[in-house]
């Protein structure tokens, strides 16, 4: 068959022919309908950030480290692998809120968090933030949420501007365990 030919079939058989392969991430559907968002405003309205300091098994519930205002846990729909989430246990939406003593280990588990990652993956930088507000692309809006996402040089390759994915070279549990297990004061 001649390069022309085999650019012309369809992939699958379905579809225009355009020559492309399919890299198929079935699981980023879960994320997409929203599943796991709150339902509205309210701690009771589902919020999932309210939910995971209770699921009984840090582990199991990805939970980093635990303070005792905040907690960080791993992102489940991570832009990078070991993209982490700081959390307070208090359920409110706006930075403003935080208390004093809440804001200083908001702080220090930021700090720690980008300090158990240099330990475990040696990134070259990060991206910190909070979106804040829905507008802002908060995709739980009513749960202030840092997230602390690594960086390396490449690595907004082609997949994710090309190909709209991410290719996540690590399972989530097995990140949780690097993670936790360099998480300052532990080991």
């Amino acid at each position: 068959m001649e390069a022309e030919q085999i650019d012309a079939l369809p992939v699958d058989g379905v579809g225009e022919p355009d020559g492309l392969q399919r890299l198929w991430n079935p699981h980023r559907m879960a994320y997409i309908l929203g599943e796991n968002k709150p339902t509205g405003p309210k701690a009771e309205d589902g919020c999932p950030f309210c939910r995971i300091p209770d699921l009984g098994d840090d582990a199991a519930a990805l939970i980093v480290a635990r303070g005792t205002l905040v907690y960080a846990v791993l992102n489940l729909y991570p832009y990078n692998p070991g993209h982490l989430l700081v959390c307070p246990y208090r359920h409110i939406a706006d930075y403003t809120e935080l208390t004093d003593d809440e804001a200083a280990e908001f702080t220090a588990f930021t700090q720690d968090a980008m300090r158990a990652v240099r330990k475990a993956s040696n990134p070259q930088g990060f991206n910190l933030g909070i979106n804040q507000g829905e507008v802002a692309g908060a995709g739980i809006a009513a749960h202030l949420h840092q997230h602390i996402v690594p960086r390396w040089s490449g690595d907004a390759n082609f997949m994710p501007v090309v190909g709209r994915t991410r290719s996540m070279p690590v399972l989530l549990g097995e990140t949780r365990a690097l993670l936790a297990e360099a998480w300052p004061g532990v080991g």
